[in-house]
C-alpha cells in the first residue's frame, strides 16, 4: 500500500483560546447508488460537524463548488446536501463536505454518487439446446447491461419454480449467471429462464430472460465419467481486507462429483465453514493471513480433477497513529507526526518558531487506489503571562528525615518563563544538598529538621511575573525492621514471607508486595496471595498452593506519604520440569523419525526421563509413541520414534519428568509426513455378484487412509473362472473405488469366479487378499411354477398354492415367488403383486374385493428378475359378511357372572350366511374369545373379582368373514358407578382399541 499525504492548513478569523473550538465531524457523507430514471426522488448526503462557534458548510463535487443558491435542485439542510430529481448525467460524481468556522476548515471523506440500472433482456428468442443423459451441460444467461453487480437464479418452466441451491447436480454461477448441470437426466427437459436481480440503496429490480429450451436425450446405459472442472475461479484474485471473497468451482461428471477445498500453503481458515465442501468457497472478513493458494478438488468413484488459484489481499489505508489536538506555546516547535517554517516529510509535518497565525485545523489525508482516510487535529498557539492559579506549588510538603524531596514549579506561561527558588529571603542555588533543574524542579537531599520552612518559586517572561509558596514539614523516616528471608519449597506447598517496619507515628503505614517488580494483588480472597492479619507495622505475605510461576524475587515495600523502605528475598519453588525446547524432526523414514530437542528448566529437581507423544492427521488425541531407546534417560536430547504409518502426517511433543511429576509438554513440532512405502495389507470385504446379464461385479471396502502408505493409490483385481488356470488382471486407479464391473458377452449366467485383490501406490504393490468366490450375474428363472390353486378364504382373502420350481444352480439362486392377481375385466399389466420372502409354496393374498372374480399367476424370481408366469387360475371371493352388528344387545349380572343377550343377524341375498357369533372378552389388557354357533343368542361370562370392568364385543361370522361388532362395558357396580368412572373408562377403552385384536 502506498499513501499520499496532504496537509490542509488553517485559515479564518481570530479563534478565541479557551472559548472557541474548531470543527470536528460527527457525521460524514457516504456513497450510494441511486436508481436511474427515478426522477421524482431525492438524494441526501449527510454532513454534521461539532464546532464553536457553529460551523458553516460548503460542498464540492469532483473538486468544484456545488452551485448552492444558483441551482434550485440543490438544498442545504443543516450541513447535509439534498439533491432533488437527481439525474445521472448531471449529478454523478465524488462529493465532499467542508465545515468552516473562525478556528479553521476541515474537509470530509469523498462520497461517490452513482446511478444503478438494469435493462431488460433482448426480446429475441433463444436457440434450443440439446444435452445427453449422464453428461454435463450448461445454459448461458447473457445478462443485459446493468450496474452494479447482479445476483442470479434460474426458473424451470414457470414462476416461482426456482432451481434449489442444495441440489448438488445444479450450480448457478454468481459471476457469469450461467446455469450448469453436472449430470443431465431426462426429466431435466424443459424451459429455463435466467432471473436477475439488482440491489440498490433504496430499491430492488428484477428481470428474466426469454426461455432457454433444453432437451435431454435419454441413454439406456449412461456412461460413467471422471470429474471435469468447468467453472474455475481466477488464477489470481485480488481481494480487499475486511470484505467477503467467494471462489467458484463446479465440475461435470457421472456420478455427480463432490467438491472439497484446501489451502495449499497453509491451513484452511475456519471461517470458511461448510462452504469448504461445496461449489462456492466463502471467506468472510478477509485478512492478510488468508493470502495463499487455494485448491478445488472434484471427485467421484471414477476419478478426480483439481484446480488452483491464488488470493492476494490488499487493503485501504489504516491509521497506525492519528494526529491529536495540541496546545503549544508561541515561538516553540511542533511536530505533528515547505516554505520557511513549515516542513512536510511524508506523514510528518513540522512547524518551527510557531506564531499566532499558525493556530487552526490541520488534516492529514492518506490514500491509495482502495480508499482515502482523514485524520484531523486542532493546533492552538498560546501567549500568556505566568499564572499559578491552575497549578500552584503544594501548600504542605511532608519530607522524611534523611531522605529527599522534590517540589515542582509548573505555572501556565507562553513563551516559557524563567524560574528560580527562594527560602525566605535567601535565593537558592545548586549545592551538595540543593538542586534546581532547568525546568524549575527543586530537589532537597539528606533532609534534616533544619530544612523545615517556606519555599517560593518565582516565574517571569516578557508578559509578566508570578510566584507561589509551599511549606516543607520534616518527619521520621520509614525503616524495615524484619526483612523477608529466602525460602525453598516444593510446588503446591504454602509459605509465609515476613516483613516488619517502623515509621513516623503521625502518618499511616502501608505494605505492598511485588514479584520480580510486578505488584501483587493481596486483596483477592480467591487468589494465591494473602496479607497476614496483625499489627499496623507487620506486613507478612502468605502464599498458598505455590506454583512454579510464583518463584522469583519478592520485594516488601513499607511506605508512608513521604517515604518508603523495601527489602527483598528469593523464593525457590521446586517442581516438575518445564517444557523442552527446540523440538526438531530429522531423518524422516517410512515408519520412523528422529527427534532432537534441548533441555528445558529442571525447576531445581533433576530431569529423570522423557516420554514422546504424537498424533497423526487421523486423530486429534495425543498418545504415547514407541521409541528407541524404549526408556529415554533425563540427559538425552534425541531419540527415534518407531512404528509409524508410511505417508502419514504426524506432529510430536516431548514431556520431561522428575521425582516431583511430569511437566508441561513442549510446543508441538512442525507437521511432517513420513516417507511412502508399498501397501502392507490387502483390501477387505471382497464380495460381489448381481448386475446385468454378461456382467461380473466385484465389490470391496475402500482402503482407509492409514493403509494407503502413499499417493497414486489404486487397486489391482485378479479373477478367473473357478475351473480356469489363468488370471485376468484389472487396475482400478482410484482410492474411493469400491466396485468393478467386468463385461463379456461370453459370460454364462451365475458362473463361479475366484477373485482376489491387492492395493498399489507409487512405491509398489501390496499382498493379495484371500481368494473369494463371486458369481457372475444371474439369469432370470426359465420355468414357472405349476399346479396353481387359488381358494377363497373370505370375502377379502384368498389362499394361493403351487408346485415349486426345481432349484437350478446353472443360472442363479431362487429367491422366492411372486403372486400376481388382477380382476377379470382388467389387463394383466395392471396386476397387483405380492412376493414371498423365501421358498414357501403357499401365500395369502389380502385386501381383495368381495364377490369378485380374480385371475392369479405365480412367477419364480431371483436377483436378476422374474421368470415366466405359471398358467393362470381364477378364483371368486366370497360374499361379504352382513354389515350390521347384532341388535338389541342387553346384559345383566348374576353373582359372579354377566349374561349378555342379542338378536340374530339375518343375511341379505348379497351377503354371506351367518354361521355363528364371536364374543371377545377384554379385562386388564387380557383378551379371550368365545366362538358360538348360529343358534346361540346369549352367553354367560365371568365378572372380575374386584370392582373392575370388562369390555365385551359381539359380532357375527361366516364364510365371508367377520361382521362389525357391538361393544358394551360391564361392571359389578350399578350404572351410577359406571357414570362416575365414565371418563376413566373412556380412556381405557381408547387404549384397548389401540392394543387392538387381530384374531377376529
Amino acid at each position: 500500500m502506498s499513501c499520499v499525504v496532504k496537509c490542509l492548513f488553517p485559515g479564518g478569523d481570530v479563534c478565541v483560546s479557551g472559548h472557541d473550538s474548531g470543527p470536528v465531524f460527527e457525521e460524514q457523507p457516504s456513497g450510494l447508488i441511486y436508481p436511474e430514471g427515478l426522477s421524482e426522488g431525492k438524494v441526501t448526503l449527510s454532513c454534521q460537524a461539532r464546532a464553536s462557534p457553529a460551523a458553516s458548510y460548503r460542498w464540492l463535487v469532483n473538486g468544484s463548488d456545488v452551485a448552492l443558491g444558483l441551482d434550485l435542485r440543490y438544498t442545504l439542510v443543516a450541513g447535509s446536501l439534498v439533491i432533488s430529481s437527481p439525474e445521472s448525467v448531471r449529478d454523478t460524481g465524488s462529493y465532499q463536505c467542508l465545515a468552516i468556522n473562525r478556528c479553521g476548515t476541515i474537509i470530509s471523506r469523498a462520497a461517490n454518487l452513482k446511478f444503478g440500472y438494469l435493462h431488460d433482456f433482448p426480446p429475441d428468442s433463444r436457440s434450443p439446446q440439446t444435452a445427453y443423459e449422464g453428461m454435463g451441460s450448461f445454459v448461458a444467461c447473457q445478462p443485459p447491461p446493468h450496474y452494479p453487480a447482479l445476483s442470479y437464479r434460474w426458473l424451470i418452466n414457470e414462476f416461482p419454480n426456482f432451481i434449489k441451491k442444495d441440489d448438488g447436480r445444479w450450480f448457478v454461477s454468481q459471476v457469469t449467471g450461467n446455469l450448469y448441470v453436472a449430470r443431465a437426466e431426462p426429466n431435466d427437459t424443459g424451459s429455463y429462464f435466467c432471473f436477475t436481480t439488482i440491489n440498490m440503496d433504496i430499491s430492488t429490480k428484477s428481470t428474466f430472460s426469454k426461455a432457454n429450451q433444453l432437451t435431454v436425450l435419454p441413454d439406456a446405459n449412461p456412461r460413467k465419467s471422471a470429474p471435469n472442472i468447468k467453472v474455475r475461479f481466477p488464477a489470481e484474485t485480488y481481494a480487499l481486507a475486511g470484505h467477503t471473497t467467494p471462489l467458484e468451482c463446479f465440475a461435470y461428471g457421472n456420478p455427480v462429483p463432490k467438491l472439497r477445498w484446501r489451502k495449499v500453503d497453509g491451513l484452511m481458515p475456519s471461517k470458511a465453514g461448510a462452504s469448504a465442501e461445496g461449489p462456492t468457497l466463502v471467506l468472510p472478513e478477509l485478512s492478510f493471513d488468508d493470502e495463499g493458494v487455494y485448491e478445488c478438488e472434484a471427485y467421484n468413484s471414477e476419478g478426480s480433477d483439481t484446480y488452483q488459484g491464488r488470493i492476494s489481499v490488499q487493503a485501504q489505508p489504516e491509521w497506525l497513529q492519528v494526529m491529536s489536538d495540541s496546545e503549544v506555546e508561541i515561538s516553540s516547535e511542533l511536530t505533528q507526526v515547505t516554505h520557511d517554517r513549515v516542513e512536510v516529510n511524508g506523514a510528518r509535518l513540522k512547524i518551527s518558531n510557531l506564531a499566532l497565525e499558525d493556530s487552526g485545523m490541520y488534516q492529514c489525508v492518506a490514500e491509495n487506489k482502495h480508499g482515502t482516510i482523514y485524520s484531523t487535529a486542532e493546533l492552538r498557539v498560546q501567549v500568556q503571562a505566568p499564572d499559578f492559579r491552575s497549578n500552584p506549588v503544594r501548600k504542605l510538603i511532608p519530607a522524611a528525615r534523611g531522605g529527599q524531596v522534590m517540589i515542582e514549579c509548573r505555572p501556565r506561561a507562553a513563551p516559557k518563563p524563567s524560574l528560580f527558588w527562594s527560602r525566605g529571603t535567601e535565593l537558592l542555588t545548586n549545592s551538595s544538598r540543593v538542586t534546581v533543574t532547568s525546568d524549575g524542579i527543586l530537589w532537597i537531599h539528606n533532609i534534616s529538621r533544619a530544612d523545615e520552612g517556606k519555599y517560593t518559586c518565582f516565574a517571569e517572561n516578557y508578559l509578566g511575573k508570578a510566584n507561589s509558596t509551599g511549606h516543607v514539614s520534616v518527619r521520621d523516616a520509614t525503616k524495615i525492621t524484619l526483612a523477608p528471608s529466602n525460602a525453598d519449597i516444593n510446588q503446591g506447598e504454602n509459605v509465609t514471607l515476613q516483613c516488619h517496619a517502623s515509621h513516623d507515628p503521625t502518618m499511616d503505614l502501608t505494605f505492598t508486595w511485588a514479584l520480580n517488580g510486578v505488584l501483587l494483588d493481596v486483596e483477592d480472597s480467591g487468589g494465591p496471595y494473602h496479607r497476614v492479619e496483625g499489627k499496623e507495622n507487620i506486613g507478612d505475605l502468605l502464599i498458598v498452593n505455590t506454583q512454579l510461576s510464583q518463584a522469583g524475587v519478592y520485594t516488601c515495600m513499607a511506605q508512608t506519604v513521604v517515604d518508603s523502605a523495601s527489602a527483598s528475598a528469593k523464593l525457590v519453588v521446586r517442581g516438575p520440569p518445564g517444557p523442552p525446547g527446540g523440538l526438531l524432526v530429522k531423518n524422516v523414514a517410512e515408519t520412523s523419525v528422529e527427534l532432537r530437542w534441548s533441555r528445558g528448566y529442571d525447576n531445581h529437581s533433576p530431569i529423570g526421563k522423557y516420554i514422546i507423544m504424537g498424533r497423526s492427521s487421523l486423530s486429534s488425541q495425543w498418545k504415547k509413541m514407541r521409541t528407541d531407546p524404549v526408556n529415554i534417560e533425563g540427559n538425552a536430547e534425541s531419540a527415534r520414534v518407531m512404528g509409524l504409518i508410511p505417508w502419514m502426517d504426524y506432529e510430536f511433543q516431548i514431556i520431561a519428568s522428575n521425582i516431583l511429576g511430569s511437566g508441561e509438554p513442549s510446543v508441538p513440532s512442525q507437521t511432517i509426513r513420513t516417507q511412502q512405502a508399498a501397501p502392507t495389507v490387502a483390501p477387505s470385504g471382497l464380495a460381489g455378484g448381481g448386475g446385468d446379464r454378461n456382467e461380473l461385479i466385484v465389490t470391496w471396502t475402500p482402503m482407509a487412509r492409514e493403509y494407503q502408505n502413499g499417493d497414486s493409490f489404486g487397486y489391482i483385481l485378479a479373477f478367473r473362472r473357478k475351473d480356469a488356470t489363468l488370471w485376468t488382471v484389472a487396475r482400478v486407479p482410484h482410492v474411493e473405488s469400491s466396485r468393478y464391473v467386468y463385461y463379456n458377452e461370453s459370460l454364462t449366467p451365475y458362473s463361479p469366479f475366484e477373485v482376489k485383490i491387492k492395493a498399489y501406490n507409487r512405491r509398489g504393490e501390496g499382498p493379495f487378499s484371500q481368494i473369494a468366490v463371486v458369481h457372475s450375474a444371474e439369469e432370470e428363472p426359465t420355468v414357472g411354477p405349476s399346479n396353481i390353486n387359488a381358494t377363497a378364504l373370505t370375502a377379502f382373502d384368498v389362499q394361493v398354492s403351487w408346485e415349486p420350481v426345481q432349484q437350478l444352480s446353472a443360472n442363479g439362486i431362487l429367491r422366492g415367488y411372486e403372486i400376481r392377481y388382477w380382476r377379470q375385466h382388467e389387463r394383466e399389466a395392471a396386476a397387483d403383486r405380492v412376493r414371498t420372502a423365501g421358498l414357501e409354496t403357499t401365500a395369502r393374498v389380502s385386501g381383495l374385493r368381495p364377490s369378485t372374480r380374480y385371475h392369479v399367476a405365480v412367477l419364480a424370481y431371483n436377483s436378476a428378475g422374474t421368470g415366466p408366469p405359471s398358467p393362470r387360475t381364477t378364483v371368486t371371493t366370497r360374499k361379504p359378511p352382513p354389515n350390521r352388528p347384532p341388535g338389541n344387545v342387553s346384559w345383566r349380572t348374576d353373582g359372579s357372572l354377566v349374561i349378555m343377550r342379542w338378536d340374530h343377524v339375518k343375511a341379505m341375498h348379497n351377503e354371506s350366511a351367518v354361521l355363528g357369533y364371536k364374543v371377545l372378552y377384554k379385562h386388564e389388557g387380557q383378551n379371550s374369545l368365545k366362538v358360538l354357533d348360529k343358534g346361540k343368542s346369549s352367553v354367560s361370562l365371568p365378572l372380575p373379582k374386584d370392582n373392575g370392568y370388562v369390555v365385551l364385543e359381539i359380532r357375527s361370522w361366516g364364510d365371508g368373514g367377520d361382521g362389525p361388532a357391538h361393544e358394551i362395558i360391564v361392571s359389578r357396580d350399578s350404572g351410577e358407578t359406571l357414570k362416575k368412572h365414565a371418563p376413566e373408562l373412556c380412556v381405557k377403552l381408547i387404549l384397548s382399541y389401540l392394543v387392538g385384536y387381530s384374531g377376529l
